[in-house]
């Protein structure tokens, strides 16, 4: 299965990485994203307030899911898990 991820499951396997505080180069590894496209989802994570900056050193941010990025997660996971039983490849 070679198929490129969609924007929603890029998404949604940087908020699993930071559900419980992640740093940007561990949500890079962990999502397997290039350094360009984490610049970009965090930024775009940040400016909805899907996850908060947290400054736990100087100079260690650590970036912190919030509620509303929780509920977008339960929201993407269930879209997904509809659309694979609708394609045939769920349970």
């Amino acid at each position: 299965m070679n198929r490129r991820r969609s924007n929603i499951e890029i998404i949604a396997d940087m908020l699993r990485v930071g559900e419980n505080g992640a740093g940007k180069t561990e949500i890079m590894y962990s999502a397997n994203m290039s350094y360009a496209q984490i610049q970009k989802y965090l930024g775009f994570l940040l400016s909805h307030g899907f996850i908060n900056k947290v400054e736990v050193g100087n100079p260690v941010v650590t970036y912190q899911v919030t509620t509303k990025g929780e509920e977008l997660l339960k929201n993407i996971d269930s879209i997904i898990e509809v659309l694979e039983f609708r394609n045939g490849n769920g349970a």
